[in-house]
Parts: structure tokens; C-alpha cells; sequence
């Protein structure tokens, strides 16, 4: 299957009968892998029974290919069917497969469509096969060359072929690391080298061979999706191709290893295998014709399409860009300029052939003499003169594989080009991977006290600090890493660096660790990570003369091959046939002298130690453990193509997909509750927006693999949306949709409440994704489901839905699919539901530009809320994207329903109102809001009683149902209260719509509730601030402080809403209030409410009319800068259009103050100011010199922060 994927093939004469080289890998359950190479052949065929199967299964195929034509007549069909010797005919296609068959009929039918014994020669494949355990890529091809060659020819090899292959099955060693080896094929010495200690793992396949084939750009996407482990699949009609491609991305990979199905060649009855719900790196022939579009894929969401041939790479949608990729492709550009390759691809190199040395035994010695560096000055030179004269007159003397002196020269060259050009283009990469994760080890956790601790707590432990890590980083670098470091290849590395603190470190990790040691030694530059240049590689020349030296003079000789005990007649010599071997020969190695003893044993001591070191240091009892982690390694069980072991295969896929649910939710949920975690010491304190979004982005990818296991019927590239398209389409059928408020077309639509009772349904939701976009792909809309679902507490409940209607799974699916298994699919289900212990903003935080339907509920007192019929109120909803602008509401109206959106131009907006008896509404078009934070409410003061005592202001998000209270508890209206007619609210998100909340808000508004206490504290009466102790009022400005110092060291991402900060519950302008207002007096009657802005005006108008009362003191006061920009601020907020009452004044004066760090100076002139001492009490805070100079220190301490206030906050004031 690996040897010949396509089976047994049959040519003749007309056709190409040229040998075909290629090569395979194969893992083992121990974590080694195998290397295979194989050098296919034709050969004639001397069987006539074979000869004659084949013309009547020619003949049978032209028969029917013509019945199939209406010109046909049925007779010619019945007629062939009772061919005599359909018996033999059948006994021979019984014995291929399909794929097979349909190779062995085009493949003899020729140009003609038929085969004649009498004209023409039948040829059959076969293949020569060497397993290496290392990729000794160029010996093993030259060596199999060689050993055809040696049958091809008419002269016979001086020794029997038997001899040659028991020599480097029993008597080639391995090259020692850091040495050259030469030994002998058929026709002449073959030299393999091996890298030392500190040098890059052996990789011998040619990466100027896949760049050629793909371009730099492509390579380098490429390698950005087997980093962040999608779904490669490559394709083409070359095997060796899709090897080169494939060991080149993962030679690429170091120090990181793919972790995943790793099957460059996959034949036809494998194919299955491209169901497979994780991620892989998989290899298929194209078939002659065949397009992309044939091809049946389940995965595509995240699936990285890479045809070979025609140089084009199709990478997911949202493939992040690989750090510094503009500087890494020129680096690139130059290295493969330097050999004479293009950068820009698309033009494949031609494969080397192999290169038979010369069968003249003075040409080898000399080529052995100049490898070995035995030659002389003037011996050099001649053999020079000779190369150079051979090149010029084409050699006229020829080896027996056709190849002239100057043909074997060139070929030597181009061998040591390309291992050049290899080291080359693997230390760029090398360097580049240093360079990103050169201080890994710093954030790497040793939580555990040994390793079986470890190994126990494993998954509910983090191994490395990555908020730590990423906030090191440059900015542009954030996108890949983040994604990158929740892979399993860097989780594995991870590991090993944890392990090695109780066994030795894997050779890759020691390697990658010993080389960082290095740099460090050399490196000069002391630039912090973020702002570090691109720096190039230094090691690539020095890298490339190693190998040139290893290659240019051998180190070691292996023995000579030679006559082994063989019967007598046996090895004789059949030009253009492959003998058939003595198996006793070669069944084991006979050790005709002590020195060929030594080497069979070395062999199989270095076999045994390159095996161990896989997981090096690990006793027996821990060793089974920790290659757990690393079954998805094991090939044999893929290969299978059996229905039991394809039943079973799909089945450890059915597992997987369960248990990564389980890791993923675990994990989400362990980050959004990370102050727990760290409490448990067991992880890190918070997440960041960059890692939410990515663990977001994980759980998406992780259900469109699991919704395309075992699919057969899809529409698009996603297998989600797919199944949520049929299932609407089959709910059409037997229901009538139900509108959506936000959807694009009609700018004028009616609603009943049957309409909103739908509201956060599965249906509804999707057919609110449909509209979201005419421009999203299948997958966009598929992960905009997702995120709206899990934003509302619904995606359990979504997908169970879903999944109810059976008869659509049973059509959509293969019996084997994992949506089918009843018992994981609810267990599945159950993980996702836990989900909903968590807040999620996914959606409204990515999906910025999607039209947002609002409602908005004014809420009065319950007493008074008659008094709403007289007022014409407006409101200015506000959110971290932007606001919606005034809008209206007219009289009697206690609902307000409008929509926001975002276009390109911006046009005349439309407001749409909600009148609960006479259900019309029209929309209105701006901005997405975003999470909301300030609504700012007032009132016009027209009608006869224009004042209402307004509780609080709810506002609902009809698409992802979250619900934000606005708390007022004052009054709005002249001659009440403060005499505001505009306030400005603070919002908090409460009770986010979930499964219970569903339809929450479909009916009329709930019963008005009465003031917060935190707004009664505030709006006390004066006893109640005469009370007000003062250690309370120091610890609330400590507090407040605190928290926003708090705030700003937090990274951006991780920081909330500062406006809640500053005015909110336990805000600053709160506990501010509360200092001033302690020990004030009060000459009004009744307990009236007094305000802090009554004092700060007359302080300030005290100031300014010193001079005229004659006060020195206070006149030298109000000359300082602070004095006079607290009169300046003062008058300019009392001079603004806002009618913001004195509450929102003072809150105002606070919020500038902080912003221009003046606050701390205005306290003090406030303290001194002559009318303080009149209007406090002796025991007032203000008057207490120690109390105030306490809180100018608190205040100056923010000043060190920029504080931008929202403009709800600032509006109207020119500051």
C-alpha cells in the first residue's frame, strides 16, 4: 500500500516506461519513525496465462464502453459477456481492488483502446524497497539505481545481487553524528552523512525542490497552518512530490514536532482517513482530470488545501500572519536567490536522478582519491582539467547507465547545492523560531513536586504562564502566538521542558535549549523583546561548510561487499529481469569475519539507542504514561483498511472528539475563572480579550471537526452551517418564518408580539446571521453563530435542538459519524452546557458591524410613573464602539425600540418607535454600540407638569439578550430636585439572557422598583450626612483610588468600564461627594437635600471677588495657575447648554479635574477658602488639615495615569 498505492500496474510498449522513485514514512506505537524508499520499474512479462487475462479484460472494457452508446446494440454486450475465459479473467481482477482495476485497464488500453500480444510487449510494475531509520534519502535512491541498473544491464555485476543487498542490510552501519560514510553499491561508492550534536537533525529531502514547486509566499503560509495545527491536505500526481512537501514543512517545524496523522502518501482504499475530526497532515494522488471540485470534503472550515502542481495554497480564512513575514520571505528570497532559484515558485525543479558512477575502476579511485582529499596540487589539478574538458565536449565516455564524466560531475554538484541550500533554508527558519521563543524557559511553571504528581494533575494544570509571555511580545506578533501556543505540538514541547527536571530532555528540546545558551553568549543586543529589529540569520554560511566538508572527504569506509555462502546456480544474471533473492541468504547476517560482527551489532545498538531517545530518562512504569499524550502517532491501525479496523479507527476519532470537548470547556472555563485558579495555585489571574478570542476560535474549529465526521452531504465549506441550512429548510416546510426586527430590506415593517415570542430561538438566530452580511462565507457565518449562541447561554441548547430531528442526522451522516453515537453526542452536549456558568461579549466584541436592535425602558417611580404621560423624554444610549445619537420618545410612551447598524456612507438616520398599544415601529440606522456603559436621559420641560421622579432606565439587546439597568432614583424636572433636566446614568449588565430569560421582555415592562440604596445613601437627608463617619469616608477614597490605580496597571485588554469607575456605585465622584458633604451645614428647612455644588460655587465666587472685599489673603490665593483654573473650570460648566442639574455639575467638575490632574490642587484652595470655615462644621473633614493632605497624596497618585472620559461625560464643555 506504501510501496505501489496505486496496485500493480500493467503498460505496454506506447507507453512511458521510465523507473519512478519515491519515498514514505512510517510511525510506530513507540513514538520512532521509519523511513521508506522506493525505486518502481517495469518489467516484461513471460506469463501467457497473464498475457491472455489481460487481452480479454481489455477486450471486455472496449465491449462495454461501446454498449454504453445509444448506437450500440444489446447483442454486442451479451455476446462478450460469455467470453470462454472470463473465469481467468475474473480470477485476476478478483484479486485488485477498484482503484487498482481502473489503473490496470487504462494503463493497457493504450491510445488504441486494446492490446494485441502479436504487436505489442505487456509490462508489469515492481519495486525495489529500502526502510531506513534515518532520511538517508540521496544514498537510499542512488543504491536502488544502482541495483536496477545492475539488472537492466547486459553485463553482468561482479558479485550476485544478493551480495550487495546483505552487505547493507548487515555490514553499513549508521555514519557516526557528526561523520561522513561511504560505502559501495553495484557500481560505485555512495557517501551518507550524519549531523553532529549541535547541529539541525538530519534532513536529507529537498526544500529548493518545494519552494520551486510552491513559491516562498506559499511555503510560508504553509508552514503557518502545520504551526497552528489545521488540516493540510496536499495533492498530486507525483508520490515524491507530496514527500517532499510533507518531510519539508515538518523538517521545518524544529524545535516543535506535528503531533498529529502524519500520511504524506495516502492510497485510494484510505481515503476515509479525510473524515478524520483532527488535525492532519495527509498526501493524495491526483488522478489525471481530476478537479478540486471532485473531491468530497467533509473538513473545510479549517482545512488547508495545498495543490503541488499547480503551485496554490488554500488557507483558512483567518490564517494570522506569521511574525515579521514580510522580513522572513526577503531572507528567504536571498538564500534561494544565491543558488539560482526563483523566490516566486511555480516552476518545479527537476528531480534528480540518480547518479551512476563510473564502472572504470581509475575514474573511481580518483573520485574516491578526490572525496577523500588524497589528491595532490598537480593530481587536483588535472582531474580538474578533465571535468572541465568533459563538460565542454559534452564526455564521450559513458558509464553503463548512459552517463558521461562530465553528466556524474554535475550530478555531485547539485547533490551538495541542495544539501547546502537545505542547512540553509532550515537555519532561517531555526533562527527565526530563537528568536520568538528565545526566554520560553522563563515562563515555564514547576508546580509539581515529582513527576507522578505531575502526570496525575496534568490537565488541570498550567504548565506555562502565557499571559505573561504574550505581553512581552511585539503587538503584531500576538495574533499567531496566542493561537500558537494553545497547539499540541507546543503543549508537548512544554512538557518536555517540565519532565526534564526528572529525566533527560528530549534530543530536539536539548538541542533547541543548547543553541539559545549560545545566542545568549554572542548576542550583544540588550533591546526588549517588543522592540527588537528582525535580525538575520548568522549560522548559515558556517552551517553549509560543515556539510560541505562531511560530503567532499568521507570520514569512515564500510565493508566491501562480497561472495556470501550461496547454493550453486543460484544469483545467475537475466538482463532486464530481477532475480529471484535467496531468502535463507538474507534472512540474517553472516558474519564471515570479526569486523562485520561488530558492525551488525553497532547497527542494532544505534537502532536500539535512537528508538530510546524518542523519550529518553523515562523508566518502564512512567514511560507507558507519558506516550499517552502521543498515540495519535501510531500508523499501523490507520493503514488498516479493513471494515473492522476502519469501524475501529473511527471510533478512537469518536473518543477524541469527546475528550477534547471536555479539555476545552475545562480550560475555558478555568481561564474566565482565573482568580480562583490562582487562589488554588494551580494557573494564571486573568485571561486577556487576545486569549478569550482564541480559545473561542478553538472551540469553533473543534465543532465544525466534529460536525464533519462521517458527513456526506454538504452545502459550502462548513459542515455547522451546512447542517443548520438543511435544518431550516426542513422547519420552512412545516412552519411559517417569523420576521426578525434587524433584518436588511423593507424600511417599514409591522411586528406583532407573536413575532418577539421567537426571539432567541435556534431559527431565529440563524436567519439573523443571514442577514448580518450578503459578503460572509459559509465558515464567517458559521463561527457568527457560535459566538451570538455562546454569548447568549444557548449553544448547549442550540445544538440539542438541532440534533432532535433524527431523521436528518440519518441523512446527513454516515452510520460511523460522532453526531451519531447517542451516548457521546449528549455527554458532548452536557460539557458545552457548563459554559453557561461564564459571561461571554464574543460576539458583540468581534462582530463590530452587524445591525444591533435595542429597547429601551424608562422606568418611574411607582407613585408618580402617571406623571411620564406629561414629559417628552429623549435618550443617548451609549457603548465602547460609539452612541446612538438623541432620539426621542414621544408622549405617553414608556417603550422606545430602535436599531443600530453601521454602512459605509453615512445617511439620514430614521427613528422607530414602540407604542405597546399601537405595535408600530420604524428603524433607524448608525453604528454598533458595543457594551453599553452611559445613557444620558432628559426632557424638554413642555406641559404642565414636565417633572417625573425616574427610578431607572432598562435596555434590552434583542439580538444577544442582555439586559443593562441605568439607576437614577432623582428627579427630572425644573424646580425639583436638583433642577436637572438631563442626567447622565451609569449602566451595569444584569441578568444576560439565557435559557430561563428567553422571553423576558416580550410582554410590558416590569413593575418600577424603587431607588437603589446606593442612590439613597447619596440623596440622604442632612442628618443622615452629619452622621456620616469619617473612617468611612476615608476607606471609600482609598478604595476608589485604588481601584483605579488598579485598572490602569491591568492589561488593556483585561481592563473594564473606567466610567463605572469614576461615577458609578463606589465610584470616585461618590466618595468625593461623601468628604465633602461630611460635617456640611444647612440653613433649609425641612431636612431638604443640600448639594456640594452650592458650596464650590460660592467658594469660587468668593475667590473672585477678594480683592473687592479687601481679603489679602484670598486676593494672593486666586493669583496661583490652580486657583484660577478652578474658577476657569467652575464658570465654563456653569456656562455650558447642558441643564445637567448641580449633581451632574459636580460630577462633571470631579471627572475634569481627574483628567487634567488638578483635582489634588483643588481640594487644598477649597480647605483654605475663607467661606469653608462658615459653612463646615469644626469637625467636617474639609477643615481637617491632616484629612485633606491625606487625600491630595491619594488623589496625586492617579495623576500619573491619562484618563479619557466617554463624551456623554464632557458634552457641551469646551475644556
Amino acid at each position: 500500500m506504501l510501496c505501489m498505492p496505486r496496485g500493480l500496474s500493467f503498460r505496454t510498449r506506447t507507453d512511458k516506461l521510465d523507473p519512478q522513485f519515491h519515498s514514505f514514512t512510517m510511525s510506530f506505537d513507540d513514538g520512532t519513525r521509519s523511513y521508506g524508499f522506493v525505486h518502481t520499474f517495469y518489467e516484461e512479462v513471460t506469463s501467457a496465462q497473464i498475457i491472455t487475462a489481460m487481452q480479454i479484460l481489455c477486450q471486455m472494457h472496449h465491449v462495454e464502453h461501446h454498449s454504453a452508446s445509444p448506437a450500440s446494440s444489446p447483442s454486442s454486450s451479451s455476446s462478450s459477456a460469455s467470453s470462454p475465459s472470463t473465469s481467468s479473467m475474473d480470477s485476476l481482477v478478483s484479486s485488485l481492488d477498484e482503484s487498482d482495476t481502473e489503473s490496470l485497464v487504462s494503463a493497457c488500453l493504450g491510445c488504441a483502446g486494446s492490446f494485441d500480444p502479436a504487436r505489442d510487449t505487456l509490462y508489469v510494475s515492481k519495486a525495489l524497497c529500502l526502510l531506513t531509520p534515518l532520511p538517508f534519502l540521496q544514498a537510499a535512491r542512488e543504491f536502488l539505481s544502482q541495483l536496477h541498473q545492475a539488472v537492466a544491464s547486459h553485463t553482468a555485476p561482479p558479485l550476485p545481487i544478493e551480495s550487495y543487498i546483505h552487505n547493507i542490510l548487515y555490514e553499513v552501519p549508521l555514519p557516526p553524528p557528526g561523520r561522513s560514510l561511504r560505502f559501495h553499491g553495484v557500481q560505485g561508492p555512495i557517501v551518507c552523512q550524519r549531523p553532529g550534536p549541535g547541529e539541525l537533525p538530519l534532513g536529507e529531502y529537498p526544500l529548493g525542490e518545494a519552494f520551486s514547486l510552491l513559491g516562498v509566499d506559499n511555503m510560508v503560509r504553509l508552514l503557518t497552518c502545520a504551526l497552528l495545527e489545521t488540516q493540510v491536505l496536499l495533492c498530486s500526481h507525483d508520490y515524491q512530490r507530496l514527500m517532499t512537501v510533507a518531510e519539508g514543512i515538518t523538517t521545518l517545524l524544529f524545535p516543535f514536532q506535528w503531533q498529529h496523522i502524519y500520511l504524506p502518501i495516502v492510497s485510494a482504499p484510505l481515503h476515509h482517513l479525510l473524515d478524520a475530526p483532527v488535525p492532519f497532515l495527509i498526501g493524495i494522488q491526483r488522478r489525471d482530470g481530476t478537479q478540486r471540485s471532485a473531491l468530497h470534503l467533509p473538513h473545510e472550515a479549517n482545512l488547508c488545501f495545498v495543490d503541488i502542481d499547480n503551485s496554490c495554497v488554500e488557507a483558512p480564512e483567518d490564517l494570522p500572519v506569521f511574525p515579521d513575514q514580510i522580513n522572513l520571505i526577503q531572507e528567504l528570497s536571498e538564500v534561494l536567490l544565491r543558488f539560482g532559484l526563483p523566490p516566486q515558485g511555480g516552476g518545479a525543479a527537476a528531480p534528480p536522478t540518480a547518479s551512476p558512477r563510473l564502472s572504470s575502476l581509475v575514474l573511481e579511485d580518483l573520485m574516491e582519491d578526490r572525496r577523500n582529499g588524497n589528491l595532490g596540487g598537480e593530481e587536483l589539478e588535472v582531474l580538474e582539467r578533465l571535468q572541465a574538458l568533459a563538460r565542454r565536449c559534452g564526455g564521450e565516455k559513458k558509464s553503463d547507465g548512459g552517463k558521461t564524466l562530465g553528466h556524474v560531475f554535475e550530478e555531485e554538484e547539485e547533490e551538495l547545492k541542495a544539501a547546502k541550500l537545505n542547512i540553509q533554508l532550515r537555519e532561517v527558519f531555526a533562527g527565526r523560531f530563537s528568536a520568538l521563543f528565545g526566554r520560553y524557559q522563563e515562563f515555564v511553571i514547576h508546580s509539581a513536586l515529582d513527576l507522578d504528581s505531575w502526570l496525575s494533575n496534568r490537565e488541570a494544570t498550567f504548565s506555562f504562564d502565557k499571559g505573561s509571555f504574550l505581553s512581552v511580545q511585539h503587538g503584531t506578533h500576538l495574533h499567531f502566538l496566542s493561537r500558537f501556543l494553545e497547539t499540541s505540538m507546543f503543549s508537548s514541547f512544554v512538557d518536555g521542558k517540565v519532565i526534564s527536571r526528572w529525566a533527560e530532555r528530549e534530543p530536539l528540546q536539548q538541542l533547541f535549549d543548547s543553541r539559545l545558551e549560545t545566542e545568549r553568549l554572542y548576542d550583544t543586543d540588550e533591546e526588549d523583546a517588543p522592540n527588537c529589529r528582525y535580525r538575520k540569520c548568522t549560522t548559515v554560511f558556517e552551517s553549509a561548510q560543515v556539510i560541505e566538508r562531511r560530503l567532499l572527504k568521507a570520514d569512515h569506509t564500510a565493508i566491501h561487499p562480497h561472495l556470501l555462502d550461496m547454493r550453486i546456480g543460484q544469483g545467475r544474471h537475466h538482463p532486464g529481469y530481477f532475480p529471484k533473492l535467496q531468502a535463507d541468504v538474507l534472512a540474517q547476517g553472516q558474519n564471515t569475519n570479526k569486523w562485520s560482527g561488530r558492525v551488525t551489532a553497532s547497527r542494532r545498538t544505534d537502532l536500539k539507542r535512537s528508538t530510546a531517545t524518542e523519550n529518553p530518562g523515562l523508566d518502564n512504569e512512567h514511560r507507558p504514561k507519558y506516550t499517552l499524550g502521543r498515540k495519535n502517532l501510531r500508523q499501523a491501525k490507520l493503514l488498516d483498511s479493513s471494515p473492522q479496523a476502519v469501524t475501529q479507527t473511527h471510533r478512537e476519532f469518536v473518543d477524541g472528539l469527546l475528550g477534547e470537548c471536555r479539555l476545552k470547556t475545562k480550560r475555558m472555563l478555568m481561564e474566565r475563572m482565573g482568580k480562583g485558579s490562582v487562589e488554588l495555585g494551580r494557573g494564571e489571574a486573568n485571561i486577556t480579550g487576545l486569549q478569550e478570542n482564541t480559545l473561542i476560535h478553538g472551540l469553533c474549529d473543534l465543532l465544525e471537526r466534529t460536525w464533519g465526521h462521517g458527513l456526506q452531504l454538504k452545502q459550502g465549506k462548513s459542515a455547522l452551517w451546512s447542517h443548520l441550512l438543511h435544518y431550516q429548510a426542513a422547519r420552512v416546510k412545516t412552519e411559517i418564518p417569523a420576521e426578525f426586527p434587524g433584518s436588511n430590506g423593507l424600511d417599514q415593517r409591522t411586528f406583532d408580539v407573536g413575532t418577539l415570542l421567537l426571539r432567541g430561538s435556534l431559527l431565529q438566530d440563524t436567519r439573523f446571521i443571514q442577514t448580518m452580511a450578503e459578503a460572509m462565507s459559509e465558515v464567517s457565518q458559521a463561527r457568527a453563530w457560535i459566538h451570538l449562541a455562546l454569548e447568549k447561554k444557548m449553544l448547549s441548547q442550540h445544538l440539542k435542538e438541532l440534533l432532535a430531528n433524527q431523521e436528518l442526522l440519518r441523512q446527513l451522516y454516515k452510520p460511523h459519524a460522532f453526531l451519531l453515537c447517542e451516548e457521546e453526542r449528549e455527554q458532548f452536549l452536557f460539557h458545552l452546557l457548563s459554559l453557561n456558568t461564564v459571561d461571554y461579549l464574543c460576539f458583540t466584541h468581534v462582530f463590530t458591524s452587524v445591525s444591533i436592535p435595542y429597547r429601551v425602558v424608562i422606568i418611574p417611580m411607582k407613585k408618580l410613573s402617571i406623571a411620564m404621560a406629561t414629559v417628552d423624554p429623549w435618550v443617548c444610549v451609549s457603548g465602547e464602539l460609539g452612541d446612538s445619537g438623541v432620539r426621542q420618545m414621544l408622549k405617553n410612551t414608556q417603550e422606545i425600540f430602535f436599531q443600530v447598524c453601521i454602512h459605509c456612507s453615512n445617511k439620514v438616520n430614521t427613528v422607530s418607535y414602540r407604542d405597546t398599544h399601537r405595535k408600530t415601529l420604524f428603524a433607524f440606522q448608525c453604528k454598533n454600540l458595543g457594551r453599553l456603559s452611559t445613557l444620558q436621559l432628559g426632557q424638554e420641560n413642555s406641559g404642565l407638569l414636565a417633572k417625573c421622579l425616574i427610578d431607572s432606565v432598562m435596555v434590552y439587546n434583542e439580538v444577544t439578550g442582555h439586559t443593562y439597568k441605568f439607576p437614577c432614583g432623582r428627579w427630572l424636572g425644573k424646580g425639583v430636585g436638583d433642577g436637572s433636566l438631563e442626567r447622565v446614568l451609569i449602566g451595569q449588565l444584569v441578568l444576560p439572557g439565557g435559557e430561563e430569560d428567553a422571553g423576558r421582555w416580550t410582554g410590558t415592562p416590569p413593575e418600577p422598583a424603587s431607588p437603589s440604596q446606593s442612590v439613597r445613601a447619596v440623596l440622604g437627608s442632612l442628618g443622615s450626612r452629619s452622621r456620616i463617619l469619617s473612617a468611612e469616608v476615608h476607606e471609600d477614597m482609598r478604595e476608589a483610588a485604588n481601584n483605579l490605580v488598579k485598572h490602569f496597571h491591568k492589561p488593556e485588554q483585561e481592563r473594564g468600564n473606567l466610567t463605572v469607575l469614576l461615577c458609578g456605585e463606589g465610584s470616585l465622584v461618590l466618595s468625593l461627594e461623601k468628604f465633602l458633604l461630611h460635617g456640611l451645614k444647612s440653613n433649609r428647612l425641612f431636612q431638604r437635600n443640600v448639594f456640594v455644588w452650592d458650596f464650590v460655587e460660592k467658594a469660587v465666587f468668593s475667590m473672585e471677588t477678594a480683592d473687592q472685599m479687601g481679603d489679602l489673603h484670598v486676593s494672593m490665593l486666586t493669583k496661583d495657575p490652580p486657583c484660577e483654573l478652578l474658577c476657569h473650570y467652575v464658570n465654563a460648566i456653569n456656562g455650558s447648554s447642558r441643564n445637567i442639574g448641580k449633581e451632574g455639575k459636580f460630577q462633571l467638575f470631579v471627572c475634569l479635574g481627574i483628567r487634567d490632574r488638578l483635582l489634588s490642587w483643588w481640594l487644598p484652595l477649597l480647605a483654605e477658602c475663607p467661606l469653608t470655615a462658615r459653612t463646615y462644621e469644626d469637625g467636617a473633614l474639609l477643615r481637617d488639615r491632616a484629612a485633606v493632605r491625606s487625600l491630595s497624596r491619594i488623589l496625586r497618585t492617579l495623576n500619573e495615569f491619562t484618563i479619557t472620559l466617554e463624551t456623554a461625560l464632557v458634552k457641551g464643555v469646551d475644556l
